[in-house]
């Protein structure tokens, strides 16, 4: 019982630790996404655990039916045409822009709480990266089992005082306040769902093979969802509270720990740039197994190749970044579902 709880644990926390990376621990993400639609937001917060849950079963039940080892077999497998191959190029393509848009994040993230320049930041977090990555599998499992738990104590912290002692007046009032919000919140909902699934498809795959434990990782996937949506939602209430000072910044949730002291304000900046760096491993981690499988690229040569990439492109801007990228790919992310759920449901269940 003790070690499928662990199983179930490990799980949970390598999917909240993939998704949670430079986006949605600074706050931008959940700005970008949710907060800008409002009320209607939280509905679409909602939401995405329920396509987490949908799509992964269909991920774990394909991965250990088929024996899949990463992301590229399980495209290929659902979609063999060129739309698969396109889609496959176009996932290689985002997670190398993910580990680009986490280098800029950690180095935006230093420069406006310390002033210092945005390199400093960008080559410290691709040292760690390089060094935990060639540790291989166990090394992204440890580093989120410490990290997850500390992240979700933090924001809870940060949310009970903001709503304790940071808010003034009728909460519920200051939610509905006066604004111009965009009105396509849900398909929004569906780009944000759809890139993260995809984009965690990287490790769900590899770690649904080597447990061949269906259920038990089904089970994390469900408390991992579970586990971001509460996330999400606390971050997004603190955020439409501050609207609209929080489009000023680049790490808004910074600016909302600044009103309990720089030591509240500390600890949020390395949580931040933990999880940042947990979602770095994971996707130059995807990346390198899938580079050693199509070309014969050893691991530890794929890891340095990925990593140099990574650098011209984290130069483009972090904000920049996640407003082109994110939705482009959350469209390519639309087309995988349907493929997978008609592959899952019109072949595999028929076999």
């Amino acid at each position: 019982m003790k070690n499928k709880f662990i199983t179930i644990f490990q799980v949970a926390v390598v999917f909240v630790g993939t998704v949670v990376g430079a986006g949605l621990a600074s706050g931008q993400e959940i700005s970008q996404f949710f907060t800008t639609y409002g009320l209607k937001g939280f509905i679409g917060i909602i939401l995405c655990p329920i396509i987490y849950i949908f799509v992964g079963y269909m991920i774990v039940e394909l991965s250990i039916s088929y024996k899949l080892k990463s992301y590229n077999q399980l495209i290929n497998l659902v979609s063999p045409g060129i739309l698969g191959k396109a889609t496959d190029w176009i996932t290689g393509l985002f997670l190398l822009s993910s580990a680009a848009i986490i280098l800029a994040g950690s180095g935006a993230l230093l420069h406006q709480f310390f002033g210092i320049s945005r390199w400093v930041g960008i080559i410290i977090m691709a040292s760690i990266s390089l060094m935990t990555l060639l540790r291989n599998t166990q090394g992204l499992i440890e580093i989120n089992s410490f990290i997850v738990p500390s992240l979700v104590t933090l924001i809870v912290t940060l949310f009970v005082l903001y709503y304790f002692f940071g808010t003034t007046g009728n909460v519920l009032l200051n939610l509905n306040k006066s604004y111009n919000y965009k009105t396509h919140w849900f398909i929004s909902t569906l780009l944000y769902g759809g890139f993260n699934i995809l984009c965690c498809s990287g490790v769900l795959v590899p770690f649904s093979s080597e447990m061949g434990e269906k259920k038990l990782v089904f089970k994390g996937i469900i408390l991992g969802s579970v586990i971001l949506a509460v996330l999400s939602f606390m971050i997004n209430f603190m955020l439409m509270l501050n609207i609209p000072y929080i489009f000023n910044y680049e790490i808004p949730l910074l600016y909302i720990a600044n009103r309990f002291g720089r030591g509240l304000q500390f600890c949020l900046l390395i949580i931040i740039l933990c999880e940042m760096f947990s979602t770095e491993v994971s996707d130059i981690y995807s990346i390198a197994k899938t580079l050693e499988q199509k070309f014969k690229i050893s691991y530890n040569s794929g890891v340095i190749i990925v990593i140099l990439l990574s650098l011209p492109i984290s130069q483009i801007g972090f904000v920049k970044l996640i407003n082109v990228l994110y939705p482009s790919f959350g469209i390519i992310s639309l087309f995988f579902i349907f493929q997978c759920s008609s592959f899952f449901y019109f072949k595999h269940k028929k076999i």
